[in-house]
């Protein structure tokens, strides 16, 4: 295949890093772009478990501490920032003629929105609900750090592969670490599932990343 053509489609300004990494070299350069969008797929898998986990049970916590209809009536219990995305969620809704109910709204939300409420300054939330979302395998209570710390640089991780940037340069094996950990955290259930279908671990050893971006 051509390279230049494919340069094109793809723009100079988005290969523009890889060909830093290989010293300007296009071939290597679209190894490393093909390898980044490899292991983003295979992290699509981990990731998606921690969301749906991580969104529903914190909606199962707050629904027990506040009511289902919560995100109804978020001035209960959020803060305005959250407040105004719930606002958005509801007019996202009203534009596509989908129903205004509990269920649609958690769908709608963020991954952003749920990693925030398990910030410093929810810990009022934390200590009244939240703290019922996850337990270690011992049984022993998570505490809030122990899940926001590994969540902010997950959701950038998460943001990046979303939005097609190189992920190359982050330590994908403690993140997916991490995902992992968290997920087994919050569902095992959906950790074993996980563990069923996660690429990501032998396709990392089959292209150890350190040794390409350093050849």
């Amino acid at each position: 295949m051509p390279l230049t053509p494919l340069q094109n489609a793809f723009s100079y300004a988005r290969l523009g890093r890889y060909l830093d990494w290989a010293n300007g070299n296009p071939a290597a350069a679209f190894k490393l772009y093909t390898l980044n969008s490899q292991l983003s797929e295979a992290l699509y898998i981990p990731l998606q478990a921690l969301e749906l986990a991580l969104r529903n049970r914190i909606h199962e916590a707050m629904s027990l501490q506040f009511g289902e209809d919560w995100l109804l009536a978020p001035g209960r219990c959020l803060h305005e920032r959250q407040m105004q995305k719930v606002r958005r969620a509801l007019e996202e809704l009203t534009v596509n003629r989908k129903a205004h109910t509990p269920e649609q709204v958690l769908a709608t939300l963020s991954f952003g929105f749920w990693t925030a409420l398990l910030g410093k300054d929810y810990e009022d939330i934390w200590r009244a609900a939240l703290y019922r979302i996850a337990r270690k395998p011992d049984g022993r209570r998570v505490s809030r750090k122990s899940l926001s710390a590994p969540l902010a640089t997950i959701r950038k991780l998460r943001n990046r592969i979303a939005h097609h940037e190189p992920i190359l340069h982050y330590n994908l094996p403690r993140h997916h670490a991490d995902t992992r950990q968290l997920i087994g955290w919050l569902s095992p259930e959906a950790e074993q599932w996980c563990a069923g279908c996660d690429r990501f671990p032998a396709l990392y050893q089959e292209n150890p990343v350190h040794l390409l971006l350093a050849a």
